[in-house]
């Protein structure tokens, strides 16, 4: 088992090293490096990247910015996704019990304003612009919560309108400053799935996300054990049987579960992701060493992974291929061997650690590794976008090398959507441009259109948001004429209509 298991993996890396050791032995110029390739049928993979405000990591720089110098560094951010060819942005909303969209439940964030509570001005709503703008660009938006921070040790001062006021028996300080809510408390769960429900219905998003911050890291209380003794105590008292670390757990997984009930029942084509830590348990697989996030986070991810409780899994792998106590294959591996329900495994990987060869090389090796062993639905999330412009060698890497061509959603087939009718097509002739109309009968299904063309026997495509109702397409490329069109529409989860193909002569 374990020798299948190592050849596999070996394939896996060699075949990913020697795509980009054949990509820089043509590396004279940027034309023979990234030549394009034709291609006659749409890629398909979740390129993702996490945009942070939390600590006013990504957006915005810092807090008090105008309003034009937030909603500027916000197209900076889409328009770098959009020319690497990333299809989804991961953008964190509530990063500690407070919001950067307009909420009836928590304040408006201190990394927006500099004051907790105070609405941005002139008034505008973050998420809204950021929504827009991505849907704009093709992107797809998903919102990233914090489920359990109620208070970061960056986050300015405790206001009066913070949960950490009005919730107080809720809420316990942590030795670095930090105040965090009780899991285990049936108020909070109510309290957080009441703020989920409101923004999946309020907004129009693609996506909701969280990530490794369940029970709090070791670190943040000086690696004493979590501050709830007392609620322990009473859970007792009242005929509990569990140990401590199981009831921890069985609340996390409660809420785990709700939650993705909550947002199926609100609006079922709304992806759940989560990222938990990258190592489930030393020893799983064998060889791998470090942090149980089972005892120490009480997150049992195999747990939610094997239920299905999600529609896509981030582990957050954030190791060299070589680091033989953090596998990044092995990890990958045996986390895909826990995928029983066939939900969508799409790691993240340290994208920013720095930007030279060697770490650029990682960066590619690792997405390529994903491609072998998750060819029915691969995908990558960057920690964290700022890798997209860390370096121009990096840049060209990802926008003229292994992202290359644009790419659609994978497929998410235990989601029901309507069936998508085929579009229609009009044709102009402007100049040397043909111009195409596409209408639809049931216009708000589609997403984005999927135009093919053909030039000399040879099939290009692109990928256009719903937004461009004309797309225009040059009557001849480097003097071959246009002699095909195939245009296809494509619903928020990646799902195809016909095509309609148009020959010209």
């Amino acid at each position: 088992m374990y020798f299948k298991i190592l050849l596999t993996l070996t394939l896996c890396f060699v075949l990913s090293a020697c795509s980009f050791v054949q990509m820089k032995e043509v590396s004279d110029t940027k034309k023979q490096l990234f030549g394009t390739i034709h291609q006659d049928h749409v890629a398909r993979e979740f390129r993702a990247a996490w945009v942070a405000t939390v600590a006013n990591i990504n957006w915005p720089k810092e807090p008090g910015l105008t309003v034009e110098e937030q909603k500027q560094q916000a197209i900076q951010i889409l328009d770098s996704l959009q020319k690497h060819n990333f299809n989804t942005v991961i953008f964190q909303v509530r990063p500690q019990a407070d919001s950067l969209y307009q909420s009836s439940y928590e304040p408006w964030s201190y990394y927006l304003t500099g004051e907790q509570g105070k609405a941005p001005e002139p008034f505008y709503d973050p998420l809204k612009f950021w929504i827009k703008q991505a849907h704009k660009r093709g992107l797809k938006l998903h919102a990233w919560i914090n489920p359990y921070r109620a208070h970061h040790h960056l986050g300015g001062p405790v206001s009066e309108l913070s949960v950490v006021e009005k919730m107080t028996d809720k809420v316990v300080k942590l030795k670095n400053e930090t105040y965090w809510f009780l899991p285990t408390d049936q108020a909070v769960v109510s309290h957080t799935l009441n703020v989920l429900t409101e923004l999946v219905d309020s907004y129009d998003l693609d996506g909701i996300h969280y990530d490794d911050y369940f029970y709090p890291y070791p670190s943040y209380n000086n690696d004493e054990d979590f501050p709830d003794a007392k609620q322990y105590s009473q859970y007792l008292a009242e005929g509990g049987e569990l140990s401590i670390g199981d009831w921890r757990r069985e609340a996390v997984n409660q809420f785990v579960k709700r939650l993705y009930q909550r947002v199926k029942q609100t609006k079922p084509h709304v992806l759940v992701g989560i990222s938990p830590f990258g190592i489930y348990r030393p020893d799983e697989p064998q060889t791998i060493r470090g942090m149980d996030q089972y005892d120490r986070l009480f997150a049992d991810a195999k747990l939610w992974l094997n239920e299905g409780w999600l529609d896509y899994f981030t582990p957050q792998l954030y190791w060299p291929i070589n680091q033989y106590a953090q596998s990044y294959p092995l990890l990958l591996s045996w986390w895909q061997s826990q995928n029983t329900q066939g939900r969508h495994l799409w790691p993240g990987i340290n994208a920013i650690r720095s930007f030279d060869e060697a770490s650029v090389d990682e960066v590619v090796n690792q997405i390529m590794i994903n491609r072998g062993f998750l060819s029915t639905s691969p995908g990558t999330v960057f920690w964290n976008v700022a890798a997209l412009d860390g370096s121009q060698l990096m840049s060209d890497v990802i926008a003229q090398g292994v992202f290359q061509h644009q790419a659609l959603l994978p497929e998410t087939p235990w989601i029901a959507a309507p069936e998508l009718a085929a579009v229609n097509v009009d044709i102009n002739y402007v100049g040397e441009d043909i111009h195409l109309t596409w209408s639809h009968p049931n216009s708000e299904q589609v997403s984005q259109l999927l135009v093919y063309l053909k030039y000399a026997q040879q099939w290009q495509y692109h990928i256009y948001s719903s937004e461009e109702r004309v797309i225009s397409a040059k009557a001849s490329d480097m003097q071959r004429p246009l002699e095909a069109v195939r245009v296809v529409a494509v619903d928020r989860l990646g799902n195809q209509s016909d095509e309609i193909e148009l020959l010209f002569k």
